[in-house]
C-alpha cells in the first residue's frame, strides 16, 4: 500500500524504518550535546573510551538479538550465554592451560552450540521462543556456576587475553587514536552481520520468516532449518561478546550476565527493529547500543541514582516500541 492509499483509520504520524533510525541518531546527538554541556567530564578522552568499551559488549549482544528479533522471535538468554562462553574460555585457558586461539574458538563454538539447542527447541519442539530462551537462560546460568565452582576465573596466566578487548591496534599505529580493539571487533561483527542480512540466503530467509513464516513454509522452504541456523549464528555472536567482556574484566564472572539481555533488546528496539519481525538493520542497532551506553554513562557522571537511570531507560524503550507501533499501523 502506498502512502497516499492509507485509509483514514491509518492516518497519523508516518514513521518509516529510515525515519526511525534518523530519530534515533538525532536522539544520540542530543544526548551527547546535553551531557557535554552538563558536565565537562563527559567529553574527556578516557570517558569516551569507556563509552566505546561498554558499547562493544552491548552492541555485539544487540546484533545477536537483532537477527533473532527480525525472525519474529526473541532470545532472553543472550546475557547468560555471553557469561557461559566467558566461563568456557576460562576453563580452556586457565584450568586446562590451552593456547589462546583454542580458548577463543572454544568460546565461540560453545555459543554456537547453545544457540543451536535453542533453535531446535523452538523449531522442532514448537516451544515459544520466550519460554525456550527463558529456560535456556536459567540452564546457562546454572551451568556457568557449576563449571566455574561459583568462583571467578582469572586470566592472569594467559598472555595477550586482555588485548582482545583492551588493546589498541589503531593506537599502536596512530597514538592519538587509542581506539580499543573491542570497538574494532564490534564494527567487524556489525559489517559481517550486515553482509549476511543483505547478501546471503540466510539473511533473506531471516526477513522472510519475520514477515510471513507460513508463506515461506508453503513455498517449500525448510523453515525449521533456517530458524535453527539463525539462532546458531546469534549464539556464535554471543560467544564473541563473552570473549570481549572476559577480556575487559580479565576474568570470567559466572554470576554476571543476567540483565544484559534487557540492554541488548532495548538497543535493538530503539534502533528501529520491529518486535513483530520482518524489519530491522544492524546500523539501527548500533545507534541504539550507543544511546544506551551514552545515557548510562551521562547519568552516572551527573550522579543520578541507579534506580532513576533504570526508569529513564524503561521510558525510552516504551517510546521506541510505540514508534514501532505507529510505523506498523501506517504500513
Amino acid at each position: 500500500m502506498t502512502d497516499t492509499a492509507a485509509s483514514p483509520a491509518k492516518s497519523g504520524p508516518r514513521i518509516t524504518g529510515a525515519f526511525h533510525r534518523l530519530l534515533a541518531f538525532s536522539g544520540l546527538l542530543a544526548l551527547v550535546v546535553v551531557f557535554s554541556l552538563a558536565s565537562p567530564n563527559f567529553m574527556q578522552t578516557q570517558n569516551i573510551l569507556a563509552i566505546l568499551q561498554a558499547t562493544s559488549v552491548n552492541g555485539v549482544l544487540a546484533i545477536a538479538a537483532t537477527l533473532v528479533i527480525i525472525t519474529g522471535g526473541i532470545d532472553l538468554s543472550v546475557g547468560t550465554l555471553m557469561t557461559f562462553c566467558a566461563v568456557i574460555a576460562g576453563v580452556l585457558l586457565t584450568f586446562w592451560g590451552l593456547p589462546l586461539p583454542v580458548g577463543v574458538v572454544g568460546a565461540i563454538l560453545a555459543g554456537t552450540a547453545s544457540g543451536l539447542v535453542s533453535g531446535v527447541v523452538i523449531a522442532k519442539l514448537k516451544v515459544p521462543p520466550f519460554i525456550a530462551t527463558l529456560g535456556m537462560m536459567l540452564i546457562l546460568k546454572g551451568l556457568s556456576l557449576v563449571i566455574s565452582g561459583t568462583r571467578p576465573i582469572y586470566f592472569n596466566d594467559t598472555p595477550g587475553f586482555t588485548q582482545i578487548s583492551q588493546g589498541s591496534l589503531v593506537g599502536a599505529l596512530v597514538p592519538v587514536l587509542p581506539i580499543p580493539n573491542g570497538v574494532l571487533i564490534l564494527f567487524g561483527v556489525a559489517l559481517l552481520a550486515a553482509f549476511v542480512l543483505g547478501k546471503t540466503a540466510l539473511g533473506r530467509y531471516t526477513f522472510a520468516l519475520g514477515s510471513n513464516e507460513e508463506a515461506v513454509r508453503l513455498s517449500g522452504v525448510n523453515v525449521d532449518r533456517w530458524k535453527i541456523a539463525v539462532y546458531a549464528v546469534a549464539g556464535s555472536i554471543c560467544g564473541v561478546a563473552g570473549l570481549l567482556i572476559a577480556s575487559r574484566l580479565n576474568s570470567a564472572q559466572p554470576a554476571l550476565g543476567q540483565g544484559y539481555e534487557l540492554d541488548a533488546i532495548a538497543a535493538v528496539v530503539i534502533g528501529g527493529t520491529s518486535l513483530s519481525g520482518g524489519r530491522g538493520t544492524v546500523l539501527g542497532t548500533l545507534i541504539g547500543a550507543l544511546i544506551i551506553s551514552v545515557l548510562a554513562n551521562g547519568l552516572r557522571i551527573l550522579s543520578v541514582a541507579q534506580e532513576w537511570q533504570t526508569v529513564v531507560t524503561g521510558t525510552i524503550i516504551i517510546l521506541a516500541v510505540y514508534a514501532d507501533i505507529l510505523r506498523r499501523r501506517n504500513l
